[in-house]
C-alpha cells in the first residue's frame, strides 16, 4: 500500500468514528481527539511522511477510561553503500513504521487519588525491538488541580513482553511504570501540554516524553506543534540503531464532545 493510500485510508477511518462519538457524547459521555499530519516533498529530495493519532476518553462515577492508537510512517532517500562495492548510492525506501495502541482505567477513591491499570502495544520496524507490549497496575494522585494548571502522575509494578529485533530472542520480565501528566492554559485559546511515560526492567527501561503546544482555531478545530523523544536503554548487538528518537510534528487537530 502506498503512503498516500494510508493516509487516505487513516484520514476516512479517523472521521467515521469521529463523527459517530459527536452524534452520541451527549448520551455516552465520550469525548476525545483525531490528529493527522502529512508532508509530501518532490523535486531535488523526495520524501514522504504521515503520522496520526486517535484518543478517546470517557468518565463514568468514580471510573475513568481512555484509550488512543497512533501511527507513524515516513519514506526518504537513504544514501549508503547497500551492495558492499564501496561505492555509495541513494535509495527511496521506507525509514519509519511504527504503530501503537493503549488503553487504561482509573478507579477514583476522592478527588485527588487513584488506582490505574494500563497495558500499551507498540510495533516499530526500527527500533531494537520488534514489539514491546506492556501491562501495568499503580496508585496515582493529582498533584495540581487549578483553573489553568493540571498535574497528575502515577506509578507501580507491570509486567513487559518484549522481541528483540536482532536474532528474535523473547523477553519477559517485571517492570516499573511510571507516567506525568501535565497542562497548564497559557492564554484563552493556547495549551501547553506534556506527558512522560517509563517502563523500566532488567532488560531494557523505555521512555517517552511529549511535549506539545494547542493553539484553537475555534471549538472544533486546532494546531498543535509536538516534539516526542523516545529512548531504549539496551540497543546493543543491533545495526545502525539509536538508543534515542526524536520526532517533531505540525498536526491538525479535530476534537470531538
Amino acid at each position: 500500500m502506498t503512503l498516500q493510500k494510508t493516509c487516505l485510508a487513516l484520514a476516512l477511518s479517523a472521521i467515521v468514528p469521529i463523527a459517530h462519538a459527536d452524534d452520541t457524547a451527549t448520551t455516552d459521555g465520550w469525548t476525545g481527539t483525531g490528529e493527522l499530519g502529512f508532508a509530501l516533498s518532490r523535486g531535488n529530495a523526495r520524501s514522504e511522511s504521515l503520522n496520526a493519532r486517535l484518543a478517546f476518553g470517557k468518565e463514568a462515577g468514580q471510573w475513568k477510561h481512555d484509550w488512543f492508537a497512533a501511527a507513524l510512517r515516513a519514506k526518504g532517500e537513504v544514501t549508503g553503500d547497500f551492495d558492499g562495492d564501496g561505492v555509495a548510492e541513494e535509495r527511496y525506501e521506507l525509514n519509519a513504521n511504527r504503530y501503537e495502541l493503549g488503553a487504561s482505567s482509573a478507579y477514583r477513591f476522592d478527588e485527588r487519588q487513584y488506582v490505574v491499570g494500563s497495558g500499551r502495544y507498540e510495533n516499530d520496524d526500527f527500533s531494537p525491538y520488534e514489539y514491546q507490549a506492556t501491562l501495568s497496575i499503580g496508585y496515582g494522585r493529582k498533584l495540581i488541580d487549578s483553573e489553568r494548571t493540571k498535574l497528575s502522575a502515577d506509578i507501580g509494578p507491570g509486567f513487559r513482553r518484549a522481541r528483540v529485533a536482532d536474532g528474535g530472542d523473547t523477553e519477559n520480565g517485571a517492570i516499573l511504570r511510571g507516567k506525568v501528566d501535565f497542562v497548564h492554559q497559557l492564554t484563552g485559546n493556547t495549551q501547553l501540554v506534556n506527558a512522560f511515560l517509563v517502563e523500566s526492567g532488567s532488560d531494557n527501561t523505555f521512555a517517552q516524553n511529549d511535549l506539545g503546544i494547542v493553539v484553537a482555531m475555534n471549538e472544533a478545530f486546532a494546531l498543535k506543534a509536538g516534539l516526542q523523544v523516545r529512548h531504549n536503554t539496551e540497543v546493543d548487538g543491533v545495526d545502525n540503531v539509536k538508543k534515542t528518537d526524536t520526532l517533531t510534528t505540525v498536526n491538525l487537530v479535530y476534537n470531538f464532545r
